[in-house]
């Protein structure tokens, strides 16, 4: 059996019982949702979580506006200086309370 990957653009239209069933769904209130299968997890669990190994954010082509020195700086730290930037970027995001 061959792998099968979709994208958004790649997704089979749904059928008219999917549709049928996710309009249901959507319907339904939360407290009539059936959450046995699933087990709780503690605070302590959930603060121990980390990021999948593989987890890769989408990445948003954009213009900005940088100081001329800050890019040449950047750039001056050899290939990838858009890598280190999003780095950067990410660093501060993070790191931000």
């Amino acid at each position: 059996m061959s792998k099968v990957e979709y994208t958004l653009d790649t997704l089979p239209p749904l059928t008219k019982a999917q549709r049928k069933n996710l309009e249901r769904l959507a319907e339904m209130p939360d407290d009539q949702i059936n959450y046995d299968d699933i087990p709780k997890l503690t605070d302590a669990q959930l603060g121990e979580m980390k990021r999948a190994e593989h987890y890769r954010p989408v990445k948003k082509q954009i213009t900005a506006r940088v100081d001329a020195d800050v890019l040449a700086w950047l750039k001056s730290q050899g290939k990838g200086y858009q890598s280190r930037m999003n780095a950067i970027l990410r660093d501060a995001m993070l790191n931000t309370k």
